[in-house]
C-alpha cells in the first residue's frame, strides 16, 4: 500500500486498476499481486475506456507492470472485433457509444 493511500490522500488512477487484482502477498515494502488473466485484462481495459478514449501508448502507461503492450494489443484487438471498442481515425480507442 502506497503512503498516499496510508494518509488519505487521493490515491493515482494506477491504484483503480490494482484494487482490482488479487494480493499474494504484501508487507510494509512490498505488495505482490496476480497480473490479470485475458479476460480481467478485458475487462479493466473497458473500465479504463469508459473515461476517455485513449491510444495503446496511454494504456500501457496505465498498465505498465501488469500487462505487456502485446497482451493488451491483443485484447483490444478482440474487443473490436466482438464490438465492444472502436478505433478512432486519431489512433484512439473508445468504447462503443462513448466517442
Amino acid at each position: 500500500m502506497s503512503e498516499g493511500r496510508k494518509r488519505g490522500r487521493k490515491a493515482p488512477q494506477n491504484n483503480d486498476v490494482e484494487e482490482k487484482l488479487k494480493v499474494v502477498y504484501s508487507d510494509k515494502d512490498v505488495v505482490v499481486m496476480t497480473a490479470p488473466n485475458e479476460e480481467e485484462l478485458k475487462q479493466i481495459l473497458l473500465d479504463l475506456l469508459n473515461e476517455k478514449s485513449m491510444n495503446l501508448k496511454e494504456l500501457h502507461s496505465k498498465l505498465s507492470g501488469i500487462a505487456s503492450e502485446d497482451k493488451i494489443r491483443r485484447a483490444l484487438n478482440d474487443l473490436v472485433e466482438k464490438g465492444k471498442l472502436t478505433l478512432l481515425d486519431d489512433g484512439k480507442y473508445a468504447k462503443m457509444g462513448t466517442e
